[in-house]
């Protein structure tokens, strides 16, 4: 079979793990949406970078906030795995600026959080319509097979 045609899967599998070290978020206000974010997640700002601006999540991962003011951002989901006794004060601050939590991704139960998997949870907007999750424990997902 010629190499454009075999799966993914009939590679072998590197022997690093491999991590994400950042992802650009279009933003209409870099600066507006950067600062948001930060202070939802009690976190800092960074300095920018040529075009972006870092919001360092703490875990070797930077969302690199990049402006597009002259076209529509188009939604992303973004979740957070936040430490359980920060869950609160991410709350807290988001009732603050007046922004509206939701137990669900679908925005049917407001004000209110989730308790998936053991934890807590909620979704929220930023400043562009990014749907954004903070959570206090990570999903549940069925293994991965290693093979036929």
């Amino acid at each position: 079979m010629p190499h454009d045609q075999r799966s993914p899967h009939e590679f072998e599998l590197p022997t690093a793990v491999v991590q994400l070290n950042h992802t650009a978020v279009y933003a209409s206000d870099r600066h507006l949406s950067a600062e948001f974010l930060a202070a939802v997640l009690g976190l800092r700002v960074g300095a920018p970078f040529g075009p972006f601006l870092p919001v360092d999540l703490g875990n070797g991962v930077t969302l690199d906030y990049y402006e597009k003011r002259n076209e529509a951002i188009q939604s992303q989901h973004y979740a957070f795995l936040v430490p359980d006794e920060q869950f609160d004060a991410a709350i807290a601050r988001l009732e603050a600026v007046g922004v509206t939590y939701y137990a669900d991704p679908g925005r049917t139960d407001p004000g209110r959080i989730n308790s998936l998997f053991g934890g807590r949870g909620a979704y929220f907007d930023d400043p562009d319509g990014h749907n954004m999750e903070i959570m206090t424990r990570p999903y549940a997902r069925p293994q991965a097979s290693t093979g036929p």
